[in-house]
């Protein structure tokens, strides 16, 4: 299979502005992903469950933060385990250094014990874009109605120091925790820390 079948199919259109949002409360921006095994899937096959959408590079020390403690393999485990549809996304720009093939990206995230529902390549950037996505990790969550319910930081420690998880609030566990008690999202939109993610050029 040629390796543009594994990248993202969404929004083969010219990429949406930087300055475009995805706003919490709003519906979650529509997408399509071919996963790192060539499987395809809409945000729309999703409807009626829990989205959670992690943004990921393997070269980063704050995603590493995240790997390292087990802290975002344990939370994939959790609430894939509950239903919840967890997908990881990369969107490093293929002609950056930091690239991962399909194949390998598969391969560090079995190393990692990594638990998502599906992983897929986004080298375009148009998913990222539209979800005004710019680090790595950015957390999202999406709710049975489509609608998005949480867009920021995975938790308040701004830190690449993997011992401070044990201390942090988890933003995406208490977005999950106040929805499902049928309350709003009290941090519904918080500042991501991380690296900046590799767009290709233009």
């Amino acid at each position: 299979m040629q390796r543009r079948d594994f990248l993202s199919l969404a929004l083969l259109a010219a990429p949406l502005p930087a300055l475009a949002q995805a706003t919490p409360g709003m519906a979650a921006p529509a997408f399509a992903l071919t996963d790192l095994d060539g499987r395809k899937l809409q945000l729309a096959d999703l409807r009626g469950k829990y989205v959670v959408l992690e943004w990921n590079n393997p070269a980063c020390p704050f995603v590493m933060k995240h790997y390292n403690s087990g802290n975002m393999q344990g939370l994939q485990k959790r609430f894939t385990g509950e239903g919840v549809q967890w997908i990881v996304i990369n969107s490093t720009a293929e002609s950056h250094s930091e690239y991962l093939k399909p194949a390998e990206l598969k391969a560090w995230l079995q190393k990692q014990g990594a638990a998502p529902t599906l992983a897929a390549l986004d080298a375009d950037g148009a998913v990222a874009r539209a979800y005004a996505a710019k680090v790595t990790p950015h957390m999202y969550v999406i709710d049975p109605n489509g609608n998005l319910a949480y867009a920021g930081a995975i938790d308040d420690k701004r830190s690449a120091n993997a011992a401070d998880v044990k201390t942090a609030n988890n933003y995406v566990v208490q977005a999950f925790a106040e929805l499902r008690a049928g309350k709003p999202v009290s941090a519904a939109s918080t500042n991501a820390y991380g690296c900046t993610i590799k767009f290709a050029a233009g």
